[in-house]
C-alpha cells in the first residue's frame, strides 16, 4: 500500500516592520518520511509579500528572486549563514519530525466493522457482500475475505482509504459470490491498532432487510397485545362497576 505524501510544515515566523514596510521569514520542513533524504528545509525571506531570497536544503544554497535578493544570496552563500542553514535541516527538521512520527505512531483507533448484503447491479454472481470498516487510525489497513477458511482473491473490489473530517478513515470492500449451502464467509481486518486480525462472520440466515422487517413486525404485535389487554381490563372493570350500581337500586 503506497504511503501518502505528507505536507505538514513546521513554521517559524519573524516579522520586522518600519515605516509601513513588512519583512518576514517563513521556515518550513516538507517531508514524506523521517528519513533525511525525504526531508527538505525551505526558508523564504519576504519583503512586502514578495519573496526575495530562499534557502533550500535540496540545493544547499541561497537563491535570489529580486535584485536585492540576488545580492543578499550572493553574500550569504559566501558567509557563515550558509553553514548555519545547512545544519538546520538536522537540528530543526529532523528533530521535530522524529517527535511527530513517534507521537503519531503511538496514537491509534480501532476500527469497527459493518457487514451487509446487497443485490449486485450486474455480473456473473447473484449475491454481494459489503464489508465497511469505519473510524480507524492510522490510515494503513488491510481488508480481505475468507470462504471456508481460505482467502478469496477473485471477485473482490475495494475502495481506497477514505478520509473523514475528524482525522479518521473508512474503507469498503465488496465480494460478489454464488451462495453455497453450509459455507462460512468472513471479512478479515488487519490494522496496527489490533493485536490480532478482526474477523467478522456473515450470517446468511436472513438478509438484514428481512431481519429488520421481522423486528418491526414483532414490536407491533407486542404493542397490539398490550393495548388489547389494557382494553380488556378496562372493559371488565367498567362492567363490574355497572353491575354493582344495578344491585344497589331499590326494588
Amino acid at each position: 500500500m503506497a504511503s501518502s505524501f505528507l505536507s505538514f510544515s513546521l513554521l517559524v515566523l519573524a516579522v520586522y516592520t518600519a515605516d509601513g514596510f513588512l519583512e518576514y521569514v517563513v521556515t518550513r520542513c516538507v517531508f514524506n518520511s523521517s528519513e533525511p533524504n525525504d526531508i527538505e528545509l525551505i526558508s523564504s525571506y519576504y519583503f512586502n509579500k514578495i519573496e526575495d531570497v530562499r534557502f533550500s536544503s535540496s540545493l544547499g544554497k541561497f537563491v535570489g528572486y529580486t535584485e536585492p535578493g540576488m545580492k543578499n544570496a550572493e553574500a550569504w552563500n559566501k558567509g557563515p549563514e550558509l553553514a548555519t542553514w545547512r545544519a538546520e535541516k538536522t537540528r530543526y527538521c529532523k528533530h521535530n519530525i522524529d517527535i511527530d512520527y513517534q507521537v503519531a505512531l503511538t496514537k491509534s483507533a480501532q476500527p469497527y466493522v459493518r457487514l451487509r448484503s446487497l443485490t449486485p447491479p450486474s455480473g456473473k454472481h447473484p449475491a454481494m457482500l459489503v464489508c465497511s470498516v469505519f473510524d480507524f487510525y492510522p490510515k494503513r489497513i488491510r481488508v480481505s475475505w475468507t470462504r471456508d477458511g481460505q482467502e478469496v482473491s477473485s471477485d473482490v473490489t475495494s475502495t481506497d482509504e477514505l478520509a473523514d473530517a475528524d482525522w479518521y478513515y473508512q474503507v469498503h470492500s465488496h465480494l460478489e459470490y454464488t451462495p453455497r449451502s453450509g459455507e462460512k464467509i468472513s471479512c478479515v481486518v488487519e490494522h496496527a491498532s489490533l493485536n490480532k486480525p478482526l474477523v467478522t462472520d456473515w450470517d446468511p440466515s436472513l438478509p438484514e432487510s428481512e431481519r429488520n422487517k421481522i423486528a418491526i413486525g414483532a414490536s407491533g404485535l407486542i404493542l397490539g397485545l398490550i393495548l388489547s389487554l389494557a382494553g380488556f381490563i378496562y372493559y371488565r372493570r367498567k362492567a363490574r362497576g355497572q353491575s354493582k350500581t344495578q344491585s344497589l337500586k331499590p326494588v
